[in-house]
């Protein structure tokens, strides 16, 4: 991850560019431009969580790395890097990450890591560094495969680097849609809808770099209504720790007060907003009922 400390500046500086450009942007349309734009306390928050994941990767970052380094010993291929071989794992991890993206959507135990990501209600460039201090444990082995096939932990590494540096532009509202581009690749306009607690929105667009894993797996959803920001339910705390942990504290206490073996499973490893007594409305559920009120009202 050495990348991302070399681009720290340019973070800086860019999100500064951003706060401005839509400032004024908001000045020249008297306040009705639909931009969520930035307040000083979220955007600290969200700058905290990034410090925080960077002193995770400082201090704990070879936990992950061992776990890699220790499977690499079992590869079936001797890859070395090479023009090919960095195409090849430009594609190879972007569909590790889609996975990994995906994955930590549907399983409540991995939605407690990567929660934090989504609970900010403004949608800006900081909200790119509100990173997760748990994922790097909870996702390390959705990256064996690479490990395993031959690919080199170095490139490996790198290779993460080179996807997290591109999903950082991703996170503005100044950006429009993109014509052809879009096709292929993941852009603002596409990640937008990721962020979104529309009922249409949720658990839509995991993509990392190629927005065609999507389209190919049914989690493709275009940039329709305009986007709310945030979760289902919003938890308006601006605390870093809180933000970081207080969905593995709900997750934990509703597995303890589960009356069933069932029930304490299906808190862990249900998707989120699963209830034990079968009440509780998951992403897939909310979203059918949208599609289903959206069809009777054509009719």
């Amino acid at each position: 991850m050495a990348l991302i400390y070399y681009a720290i500046p340019f973070f800086l500086v860019t999100v500064g560019l951003e706060s401005w450009l839509v400032r004024r942007k908001q000045r020249e349309d008297s306040g009705k431009v639909g931009l969520a734009g930035h307040t000083l306390k979220d955007s600290l928050a969200s700058l905290s969580m990034g410090v925080g994941f960077l002193v995770v990767e400082i201090v704990l970052a070879l936990i992950p790395i061992g776990i890699l380094a220790w499977l690499h010993q079992f590869r079936i291929f001797d890859i070395h890097p090479a023009w090919w071989s960095f195409a090849l794992l430009f594609v190879a991890e972007d569909f590790c990450y889609y996975w990994f993206h995906r994955s930590h959507h549907d399983v409540r135990m991995l939605w407690a890591a990567h929660v934090n990501h989504h609970s900010s209600t403004h949608y800006n460039l900081t909200t790119a560094l509100r990173q997760s201090w748990t994922t790097p444990f909870t996702g390390v082995l959705f990256w064996a495969p690479l490990a395993l096939i031959g690919f080199p932990i170095e490139m490996i590494l790198i290779q993460k680097s080179i996807s997290l540096l591109y999903q950082y532009w991703l996170h503005t509202e100044l950006i429009g849609k993109l014509g052809w581009f879009e096709t292929i690749f993941n852009t603002p306009s596409h990640h937008r809808v990721h962020h979104g607690r529309n009922a249409l929105y949720l658990d839509r667009n995991h993509a990392g770099i190629f927005i065609i894993w999507d389209k190919m797996f049914g989690s493709f959803e275009p940039e329709g209504e305009p986007v709310d920001y945030g979760l289902t339910k919003n938890i308006d705390t601006y605390n870093p720790v809180k933000i970081a942990f207080h969905e593995w504290g709900a997750m934990l206490r509703d597995s303890c007060n589960a009356e069933t073996w069932r029930g304490r499973l299906g808190y862990l490893f249900m998707p989120p907003g699963w209830r034990e007594d079968g009440s509780g409305k998951t992403a897939g559920l909310l979203r059918r009922e949208a599609l289903e009120a959206a069809s009777v009202g054509v009719e």
